[in-house]
Parts: C-alpha cells; structure tokens; sequence
C-alpha cells in the first residue's frame, strides 16, 4: 500500500479525488482487512527512524502518532504494540544475526527522534481502522540492509507469525518512483516510469528472483520508498508461488502508487537459494567481463581489507599503465548509491596502476563521509575507475559539462568537478558547484582549468 497524506480527505481537502483509484483501492483493502478480522496488523514502514545499519522495531506497550505535520491533527491513532510476537521476532532476528534497534522513546531520544507512529502506518491504517480496529500492530521501520537480509529478515517473520497461531495481516508500506513528472516533488526521470512498470509486473507475476535483480542505477534514478518494504514482505511470503492483484496505480501527482493484494499457493520452493545463487551468477559474470582498471580497483581493495597491507602490482596489468602517470579517481557504488569515492587531480605515485591501488583502498578505507567497507560488502559494490587527462587552462566559454571536468583554483583554493555528473547540464551550474567545493565566492577572481575523463566501469 502507498502512504500518501493527500489521499486523507483532512489532508487532501478534495485534492484526494485526484486519486480516486487509489483511494478506493485502499477502502477496499480496509473492507477486506474487517472481513479477516485479523488479530495483528505488521506494518513494515520507511518512515519510522530508520538506521543505516538496523531494522528498528517498536518495543512498548502501545504507539500513538497524528497526521498534525501535514494539517490534520485530528487525525491521530493509538494502538497497543503486540508485544509478544514482537519479542519473538527480535529474537530471531537475533539469533540469525539480523541488526536490530529495540526502538522505545529512551532509545530514540538518544538520536533526537520520538517514539511515534509515522506517515508510512498512519495511511494504509486510516483505510482499516474506519472498518475494525480490534487488532494489535507491529511497527517495523526497514533499515540500510542488504536485499538478502530484508528477505531473510521477512522470512523470520513468517516464522514467528506461523509459530504464534495468529490471525495475521502483513502490510508493505511504499510509494514507487518519485520523479514520474517536473511539476511532482523532483523533477522528472525516465528511470521513474520504467522502474514503476517493471516492479509492478514483476509482483503481479510472482517473479522473486525478478524483483532481487532489477537494474540499480534504475533503482536509484527512480527515486522509490517502497522496494525494501517488498523485500521483507516477500521474504515473509518465501516458499509460496505468489500471484499478485494490482488494485489500482496512479501518478497523478508524479508520485506513483500502487496498491496490490497477494495470493499465496503452498510450493515448497526455497526462494532465498535462488537469490543467492542468482545474485553470484551475476556477480561472476560481471568479475569475468570487467576491464582491467577496475579488476585492479576491486582486488586492491579485496587484498588490503583481508590482508591490512597493499598488495603487489599484479602481473596482469598492461605497460600503459606501468609507463604513465595520471590522476585518478576510484568510485564505489552499492545497490546504485554511492558508498566512496577517492581521486587525485594529479598524480602522486609513480604511474596509473599505483594510483589506482591507492584510490581505490581510500575510497572503502578513507573516505570521511562514510564508515569504512566491510569486506562483507564487497560482491555488492560496483567499482569504477576515472583517469584524468592533464589539465588545461581555459575560457568559460570552452566548457562543456558532458565532456569536461573543471578545475577552479583562488589562491590556495581549488574545486573539482568531474564531468557529465547528473543533474549538471549548463556551465554555469559546474562552475558554481566547482567554486562552492572551494570556499570561492562567484564574485573572487579565479582560474579555470578543464580536463577530460577516460571512464572504466
């Protein structure tokens, strides 16, 4: 289910019927939920507090939050925490070394954050409690995991559900693609409307397997809530042939919402081993077809978080990159997010490959805005490799975002830009970035020099 506050007549105040089928989608989902009268509602939310390396789980007696911060504070709920199948959860979770947050109101504090019912549960809920309201809930805020571990973690769940005897409803709370029109909250990608149409179908035919391998750059360029929710509730689903009933999709504000029902047959099929086997398909293939720059990128960083030392240039690595000296710029990138990213404008070893080994181990070791990669995480990380033709003195008029990096230096000060990065288009918007990274106000004088990239991925 979508979690959209207009779709809320206190909210919406009419703007809501611009999204009827959504809105009767979920009254229906809300009729349905009365007639299963079920014994708990599990809610699995983005919008809770949500951790970076954890699942967060509400852990008291009861929760109470309003839609106030969207100008509907009478719109507000309480509900008791089931806290017995929640402990039970946590406790698994535990013992198959899923991360979890116990969240209470002293935990949270501790992270400026309330211990509060958020958005994400408030909407879907709005739909059930209109309809029948004796049932006791499980707050589940998703967390920065791997995919295989939300699965797994959804797996607990059924575990625990199937072991308590009760009457269950499992609620994924998610919007898709953020970016389907300019005139929506961002501004307009096509990445958006692929993602929504191929999430959607893959649900609809029950494809797990589908669902684990969609393309991460268009993950992350269609700008979703919801997929994380969909890996816990299918890992909740695992063993099951699954057929999935769209209800309703709309996009009306360039947000899409979907609104979908499951029916589960009984099959015996281990799910989770077709995941895992599939996901080490790709990652081989993709080890198999790498160029050298990134092979070198990628076991450099393998050797040193095994070995905490650099290893030897390795005999594979061709004269071009024994013989010059380049800057270079090593990225890593995890589920299409960026997880480091270290480079040299100049070079400070004494040819390309010694760049690379030392960018590379900085970019998972040593960049500041990130805690280091675990060698856990290395079958996830997409390694990439920039080097850097030396710069040149230019004119503004001589830039071009798409093809050049920019250099602008004051004093002692100098900012770098590398080109084609998305959301720069003009020269004016590379510059001002380029400045900004440099302390440079626009109106200092100052130098500017281009360069180009030669790109390995």
């Amino acid at each position: 289910m979508p979690h959209p506050p207009i779709i809320i007549p206190e909210v919406g105040r009419g703007e809501e019927k611009k999204i009827k089928n959504t809105y009767d989608a979920c009254k229906e989902i809300g009729c349905e939920i009365a007639d299963l009268k079920p014994e708990v509602i599990i809610m699995v939310t983005p919008h809770g507090t949500m951790f970076s390396d954890a699942i967060a789980v509400s852990f008291e007696p009861n929760i109470t939050g309003s839609l106030k911060q969207f100008g509907a504070p009478e719109v507000s709920m309480n509900f008791e925490i089931d806290m017995d199948l929640t402990q039970e959860i946590m406790v698994r979770a535990d013992k198959s070394n899923i991360p979890i947050v116990r969240a209470t109101s002293s935990t949270l504090k501790q992270y400026g954050r309330e211990y509060e019912l958020d958005h994400g549960c408030l909407v879907p809920l709005y739909f059930a409690v209109n309809k029948y309201n004796h049932f006791k809930l499980v707050h589940i805020t998703y967390g920065g995991l791997t995919p295989i571990e939300l699965y797994k973690f959804g797996k607990l769940i059924e575990e625990a559900v199937r072991e308590s005897n009760k009457e269950v409803v499992f609620i994924g709370s998610g919007d898709l693609s953020h970016h389907l029109k300019d005139e929506g909250p961002y501004e307009y990608n096509p990445y958006g409307e692929k993602f929504d149409k191929k999430i959607i179908s893959l649900l609809k035919n029950g494809d797990v397997t589908g669902v684990f391998n969609i393309d991460p750059e268009m993950i992350q360029k269609a700008g979703e809530c919801g997929l994380r929710s969909y890996y816990i509730m299918l890992g909740a689903m695992d063993g099951n042939d699954i057929v999935g009933e769209l209800l309703s999709y709309e996009g009306t504000f360039g947000v899409g919402y979907a609104v979908m029902k499951f029916k589960l047959e009984k099959s015996g099929r281990d799910i989770l081993s077709e995941i895992i086997k599939e996901k080490e398909k790709k990652y081989n293939e993709r080890i198999k077809n790498e160029d050298v720059y990134v092979r070198l990128a990628r076991e450099s960083l393998t050797y040193y978080l095994a070995e905490a030392n650099y290893m030897d240039v390795p005999s594979y690595v061709p004269c071009e990159m024994l013989n010059n000296k380049r800057g270079v710029f090593v990225s890593l990138k995890k589920f299409g997010v960026l997880r480091g990213c270290i480079g040299t404008i100049f070079p400070t070893s004494e040819n390309i490959a010694e760049e690379i080994m030392k960018n590379a181990v900085s970019a998972g070791e040593g960049d500041p805005r990130f805690i280091n990669v675990d060698s856990t995480e290395l079958e996830d990380i997409i390694f990439s490799v920039d080097v850097l033709t030396n710069p040149i003195k230019a004119l503004k008029e001589e830039l071009n975002p798409k093809k050049y990096g920019v250099i602008v230096r004051s004093g002692k000060n100098s900012g770098l830009l590398l080109p084609d990065i998305e959301g720069v288009s003009t020269i004016d918007q590379q510059i001002s970035i380029a400045l900004n990274k440099a302390g440079i106000l626009i109106n200092e004088d100052y130098s500017i020099e281009k360069f180009e990239v030669i790109r390995h991925v």
